[in-house]
């Protein structure tokens, strides 16, 4: 969402990074688990606290329906 709301494509934020495209687009899916380092690195890149991308708890899908 983070990367959407501020209209940054994947091979930019790949690039900022030093991580394949495709490795943006697996944390995004949730088919991947980062390294701590990267996950400081997303942190700073967007100026958030760690705990703002990440969780240990599920985060809702977007646009589904909370009960």
């Amino acid at each position: 969402m983070l990367r959407a709301e501020r209209g940054i494509s994947r091979r930019e934020l790949a690039e900022a990074l030093g991580v394949h495209y495709q490795t943006v687009g697996y944390l995004e899916r949730g088919e991947y688990s980062p390294s701590l380092h990267l996950a400081l690195r997303l942190a700073q890149y967007f100026e958030v606290p760690v705990e703002i991308i990440f969780s240990t708890a599920p985060f809702p899908r977007i646009g589904s329906e909370t009960a």
